[in-house]
């Protein structure tokens, strides 16, 4: 099986290149920059490299940096933006600090003829997020692209199969950039495009199956889409030797915890165990406002659920979660900056009797647990759902969150969904919600003057969920689902729709 080393410099978007090359069916693995030497890398057999991008700047003597080896092993290696710029100077170019706004967001490209960008426009859209840039070429490099600001936006030593750009060609805002990144894989580094989901499948089952032989294991269900997925795998991999503990902390969407129940516990035979904590949680949840500290009091007594729940199952070994990658990246790891926490990423608190944690869903994204999860035979009502956070509605419910807030939501992101689930605008749309706000406003009923919330509509449209644009939807949906929101729910009076894209907003709102 053909292999491409991510070669991470810790960016944001570090496992989204990992992602894009999986998406051609090449296997994609990320090392950091600074674990993997030269001479293992050619023992390993990789047949391309690509160094991703980073906060840093290359002027900074205590910046990340790359064995020189790297780029004198003969194998093809694909520079982005740090990764570009870090290739220009570990090969004897000169990179300068650009103007003080640099480039960011969309930017006309110019491209000139080359292997990386064949089959490109010569001016296409690029996804630019830099302050520095090459200003004098490494000998043997030519400029294979430009902007209107930037004289090197690509770089090429066709001899050397060297390549850098200083765009971000992984992110869906860059037109080609599935293109570029398709003429590395294949065209410079000969990947044969053979590695599938099912690989995936068949070798986490495998691995589970041996390490986790004779232990037994409890899986923090939330009922979403990922610990779904994530139990599915481990429910083949271990049998009945897996305890899947479902809390329904009461902030599910509408009738959710009975389906979850019924779908996997009846339909798959997986071993389901469902606590009731509604009236636990949301007197935990009592007074608080603030997003934080509401994560980090749900992660907790979900910490606590479990250990009360491993206590009455007897010795429980191991602790399973449905962790993706975008939890872990938005909670910081690495260098990444802490955009907001996740109850299911961390570790283990000290107190957790369990000798190690298990996440079977971690490198992958939202897209690729959807196709695990149908072939892995899930009924496509339960991978097909909406995403949901780990805290629920909690985060959904702005300000303090009270059992007539929580229902007045939920009956309104119900009715949204169930307006968007008839139509045909739903294609295409990767998440839909609603949001209450912590806002009341003067309404009119009849001859009545009403006074009740205001409930803000979301919907987005993005594959990887690390950028997202706001969707466009009809005004005939939305004044569908405003309208009954206001007419069959008392205590709403005001109906709003979010169209920020992220970045600069998160998909959820809080």
């Amino acid at each position: 099986m053909d292999r491409i080393l991510v070669l991470d410099f810790g960016g944001q978007y570090n496992q989204l290149i990992a992602r894009r090359v999986r998406s051609q069916h090449v296997y994609a693995e990320i090392k950091p920059y600074n674990k993997i030497s030269a001479a293992e890398i050619v023992a390993c057999g990789y047949k391309g490299i690509i160094f991703t991008g980073g906060p840093n700047s290359v002027c900074d003597e205590s910046s990340p940096h790359v064995d020189e080896g790297v780029l004198e092993a003969g194998i093809p290696v694909l520079g982005i933006c740090y990764g570009h710029q870090l290739m220009a100077y570990t090969e004897g170019g000169t990179v300068v600090p650009g103007s003080e706004k640099g480039e960011y967001g969309k930017t006309l490209l110019y491209t000139e003829k080359c292997s990386l960008f064949e089959g490109v426009p010569k001016t296409s859209i690029c996804w630019m997020s830099h302050r520095d840039m090459v200003e004098k070429l490494p000998e043997g490099f030519t400029a294979a692209a430009k902007t209107d600001q930037c004289p090197v936006a690509a770089m090429v030593n066709e001899k050397k199969r060297l390549y850098g750009v200083l765009f971000h060609p992984e992110v869906t805002h860059t037109e080609f950039g599935e293109r570029i990144l398709g003429n590395f894989i294949f065209g410079i580094c000969g990947c044969a495009g053979d590695w599938l989901m099912d690989d995936f499948i068949d070798t986490s089952i495998e691995k589970y199956r041996r390490e986790l032989e004779g232990k037994k294991v409890l899986l923090a269900l939330s009922g979403g889409v990922d610990s779904s997925v994530a139990a599915v795998i481990l429910h083949k991999a271990i049998g009945r030797n897996l305890s899947c503990v479902f809390v329904d902390h009461g902030l599910l969407r509408k009738n959710e915890g009975d389906f979850v129940e019924k779908t996997l516990g009846g339909k798959l035979g997986v071993n389901v165990i469902r606590v009731n904590a509604k009236d636990r949680f949301l007197g935990k949840l009592k007074g608080v406002t603030e997003p934080e500290q509401k994560r980090k009091i749900i992660g907790a007594e979900f910490i606590h659920v479990f250990e009360e729940e491993a206590g009455k199952l007897g010795k429980i070994d191991v602790l399973a979660q449905g962790t993706i990658y975008p939890d872990v990246i938005e909670s910081g790891r690495g260098d990444s900056a802490v955009i907001k926490s996740h109850h299911n990423v961390g570790g283990l608190p000290k107190a957790m009797d369990f000798s190690m944690i298990v996440e079977p869903l971690r490198e992958l994204f939202k897209d690729e647990v959807r196709e695990a999860g149908m072939k892995l035979g899930i009924p496509r009502e339960l991978v097909m759902r909406q995403p949901f956070p780990g805290p629920g509605l909690a985060v959904r419910v702005i300000g303090e969150i009270t059992e007539e807030k929580l229902e007045l939501l939920q009956n309104a992101d119900a009715i949204f969904r169930e307006e968007l689930d008839g139509s045909s605008e739903r294609n295409g749309l990767a998440q839909y919600f609603a949001v209450l706000l912590d806002t009341k406003s003067v309404g009119v009923m009849g001859d009545s003057r009403t006074y009740g919330y205001t409930v803000a509509l979301r919907a987005v449209v993005t594959d990887d969920f690390m950028t997202a644009e706001w969707a466009r939807l009809p005004f005939e949906v939305l004044e569908r689902a405003s309208s009954r929101i206001t007419n069959e729910i008392k205590g709403i009076t005001r109906v709003v729709y979010d169209i920020t894209s992220k970045p600069p907003a998160t998909v959820e709102w809080e």
